[in-house]
């Protein structure tokens, strides 16, 4: 399972027990808001796109959504998600539980502006029913295959 993979991955940082799973479902920034008792928008949410053939993670504020104009101005090409296959095969978690944690190689991972906002977020940890209480900073130090932050994002209409 792939909250297995995570568990060990944040092993090496003694974090494993900071791992919360839940007895209800958190596969959407709704659901994990109820489950975790925190407002939606600090749900950190995973969106994974298509750029020329790589899997490229973007983890966003639970209330915000792509924007196309910004995404094209650092990306250089429209914002193609992977279907829920793709992303499995890509990430190696399924959708619903997709997190920056443990990722297969290639992933490479963005967070963007919207999460620095909040002192704390909650990424999935690999299952639908999992979270872990991160700084917007440890967010960054724990991401497999971080790269950078971005801005690339705008409210929900």
């Amino acid at each position: 399972m792939a909250i297995e993979k995570v568990r060990e991955y944040f092993k090496k940082f003694c974090m494993e027990e900071q791992i919360l799973e839940f007895d209800v479902s958190s596969a959407t920034v709704e659901l994990a808001a109820i489950a975790v008792g925190c407002e939606p928008e600090k749900i950190a949410k995973s969106m994974t796109f298509n750029v020329n053939g790589e899997c490229v993670m973007i983890i966003t504020a639970g209330d915000v959504k792509i924007d196309n104009a910004k995404y094209k101005a650092e990306f250089h090409l429209k914002a193609k998600m992977l279907t829920a296959d793709e992303a499995l095969e890509k990430t190696g978690h399924a959708v619903g539980g997709i997190c920056p944690f443990a990722l297969n190689e290639g992933c490479k991972v963005y967070l963007d502006e919207s999460l620095k906002r909040f002192q704390f977020v909650y990424p999935a940890c690999g299952s639908s029913n999992s979270a872990i209480k991160l700084t917007p900073d440890e967010l960054q130090k724990y991401s497999d295959s971080f790269v950078k932050w971005v801005d690339v994002c705008k409210p929900k209409q």
